[in-house]
């Protein structure tokens, strides 16, 4: 074999080697729903009321026919003009409420939670109507995602979608069978696998997502494949250059 075919049979080679390290990424692995075609019928998952937990914030409105002492007690709860004070559950699951004292409302739903609080203070005010609401309600999304971050969340619960969704939904190297769900339960951080590409996590507790709840997206191999390819690649770019200018230089000599 003469000078020129061992070139021609070298970047060929180079060739066929840049194109086998590419990284590409299976499609199967960036689809969501790998066994949507296996459905038959819709997939039921009540949504349960959401309960309080320890160092929560609670917004605390009382309403009643006695305006007075109504706004009164709403002005505790106030902060600055920008923001709102309200009131931090504290880690025995109580909240120390004024001219009332503590009040247990951990593991309350915010209905049961209001109810409770208004027979506290039914002495103190006529009639009162108390309305309990969630505040600062905060989610992380981190990991393979298009905007890392921690985001405000209006609802008291959106589900797992909706809150990828915040941080820019999944990037390309994101392995969508190892996402990681953080929830703190009864003082102890407690780690979940989430699966994305099986319909049935719609059916899981997991499904609906929770303030402070903290979501990491895991990377698939490939993206480890393609940082050590992108070195590969441009060392053989460069050889492959090299070669074609000796190419041309030795068709151009004979």
């Amino acid at each position: 074999m003469n000078k020129s075919n061992c070139v021609k049979c070298f970047m060929t080679c180079l060739i066929i080697l840049l194109i086998g390290t590419s990284g590409c990424v299976p499609y199967k692995k960036i689809k969501y729903f790998n066994d949507i075609d296996e459905l038959s019928e819709p997939t039921a998952n009540p949504m349960k009321s959401k309960t309080i937990f320890p160092f929560e914030k609670l917004q605390i409105t009382v309403l009643s026919t006695d305006e007075q002492t109504a706004d009164l007690l709403n002005s505790y709860g106030q902060g600055n003009a920008n923001r709102l004070k309200g009131y931090v559950v504290d880690e025995t699951g109580y909240i120390n409420y004024p001219f009332v004292g503590r009040i247990q409302v951990s593991g309350l739903t915010l209905l049961e939670a209001g109810n409770k609080i208004s027979d506290a203070m039914s002495g103190l005010i006529t009639k009162p109507e108390v309305i309990v609401s969630s505040m600062d309600n905060m989610v992380t999304v981190m990991g393979e995602v298009g905007n890392q971050g921690r985001y405000l969340i209006n609802e008291d619960f959106i589900n797992i979608y909706q809150a990828l969704a915040l941080g820019g939904g999944l990037s390309q190297y994101a392995d969508r069978k190892k996402v990681i769900l953080l929830r703190n339960e009864n003082n102890r951080l407690i780690h979940y696998k989430l699966d994305l590409t099986n319909s049935k996590i719609a059916s899981s507790p997991l499904y609906y997502i929770i303030p402070n709840d903290i979501i990491i997206v895991e990377p698939l191999r490939n993206k480890s494949y393609s940082y050590q390819n992108s070195t590969i690649t441009t060392l053989l770019t460069a050889m492959t250059a090299i070669i074609s200018i000796l190419f041309i230089t030795n068709v151009a000599s004979r």
